[in-house]
């Protein structure tokens, strides 16, 4: 075992001065604050001149004015539809796990509105806007959404999900606008990333409706066109009109040809009742031929043709009997296409007004609780707390000088410590006298 008195030589002086001084004066702090009660006129001097500076400098700093907006997330859908539209969607546990991450709040639009708040899209927006870059002077553009996020605060109440943004500015009225800028590019940029599925089934909705607008308008031409060229209204109904009208013209014809063997009989071929009977069935014959027409096909009989018919070519107001069959199928063609482009078209609309609703539910359109008012007290800087920070510090830096001073002088000149001191701070001052000549001469 190490002899004490070789450990105790090991232990530089100072430190078994400070310790023996320690044990000598157990009431050590009473000694220190008779040295700082010696030096109160320093420390009055300093504490007056730190507080003068202090106020002096929390009043050259510029006013700063908070102005804050509260907005509230659209609403949540229920538990039970999320749960029915979930097992609509999908038949796996995917789908479940999807939706129990939902229902636990890991995908919410409070969590959403923030993330675009903090966006570079919204700030970048704003400056633009309010010409930030040149008001923070500052030269790059990422260093001006550093300044401005720095200036931004946005907290969400846990309970409520409010959120609420917080602006500072060194005008009011800037710090109102720049918050309520915030929430206008905030609902903008909602707008416009919109990606639920009724916004993409009213986008889709939209552009099927104007194809079968189309489709409908040429299929209506087109039956039009062919209605026009060939009389045909209603084949149908012209159909049952012109049976009828040959059977009565017909049975016409039939009595006529009795009447005219009977007068033939009594009065002879030469009687003026005869003649006038023969002319009467010579008419209703050219008038059942007419009305019964020819079977040879129309050239403009087909849905396509550019031709003319022949009850046009004739002046004719309705087709031939013999002709409606043939006009029929392209007929009933050319009205199928219209009824079936009428109901999809009926069908899209109602569809597309479904589907508005549904987006404009859908969409979180942002809802402003309080908007951003123009601040009437500033928030920056706290002018007596800092002054009194400030000269508190002073005054504590002051007096440790004192003690650290008054330590230093108790402590032997010869101890290796404070040789070794002296020479870096001898040191130190010699190559800074050195640097501030240096560049005095250049």
């Amino acid at each position: 075992m190490s002899n004490p008195r070789n450990f105790t030589t090991m232990i530089p002086a100072s430190i078994v001065t400070a310790l023996e001084h320690d044990v000598q004066t157990p009431e050590h702090w009473a000694v220190r604050a008779s040295l700082l009660w010696k030096h109160r006129r320093l420390l009055a001097r300093v504490t007056a001149i730190a507080f003068l500076v202090s106020l002096s400098l929390a009043f050259l700093i510029p006013k700063r004015y908070k102005s804050s907006g509260s907005i509230m997330p659209p609403d949540q859908q229920s538990s039970g539809a999320m749960m029915l539209a979930a097992l609509a969607r999908s038949s796996s546990l995917g789908g479940l796990g999807t939706l129990a991450s939902g229902l636990l709040g890991t995908h919410t639009s409070t969590a959403l509105f923030i993330n675009l708040l903090h966006s570079g899209t919204v700030s970048g927006h704003l400056i633009d806007r309010f010409q930030l870059q040149h008001l923070y002077r500052n030269r790059y553009r990422v260093d001006t959404a550093k300044h401005l996020a720095r200036r931004t605060t946005v907290t969400e109440d846990k309970k409520s999900g409010v959120i609420t943004v917080e602006v500072e500015d060194e005008d009011p009225v800037r710090a109102r606008d720049m918050a309520q800028a915030y929430l206008d590019e905030l609902n903008k940029l909602v707008t416009q990333t919109s990606t639920s599925s009724a916004h993409r089934e009213r986008v889709f909705i939209e552009g099927r409706l104007h194809s079968v607008s189309a489709d409908l308008e040429r299929a209506q031409l087109d039956l039009s066109e062919f209605s026009s060229r060939n009389s045909t209204i209603d084949i149908k109904e012209q159909t049952h009109a012109m049976v009828d009208a040959g059977a009565r013209v017909q049975g016409e014809l039939l009595v006529a040809q009795s009447g005219l063997e009977s007068l033939r009989q009594i009065y002879g071929d030469g009687n003026v009742r005869v003649h006038e009977t023969e002319a009467r069935i010579a008419s209703l014959q050219r008038e059942l031929e007419k009305m019964t027409g020819s079977s040879a096909p129309l050239p403009g009989a087909d849905s396509g043709g550019g031709a003319k018919s022949d009850v046009e070519d004739k002046g004719e107001l309705y087709p031939p009997l013999r002709q409606l069959p043939r006009l029929a199928v392209p007929y009933a063609d050319l009205y199928r296409r219209v009824r079936v482009q009428e109901t999809v078209y009926e069908l899209l609309t109602q569809q597309y007004e479904m589907a508005r609703i549904d987006e404009a539910k859908d969409v979180p359109v942002v809802s402003v609780i309080d908007t951003p008012g123009v601040p009437e007290k500033k928030s920056f800087p706290p002018r007596l707390l800092l002054t009194l920070a400030l000269t508190f510090f002073v005054f504590a830096t002051t007096a440790a000088l004192i003690l650290i001073r008054d330590y230093w002088s108790r402590i032997d000149p010869g101890d290796p410590g404070k040789m070794f001191a002296a020479e870096v701070l001898l040191t130190v001052r010699k190559r800074t006298r050195s640097i501030v000549v240096r560049r005095g001469v250049a």
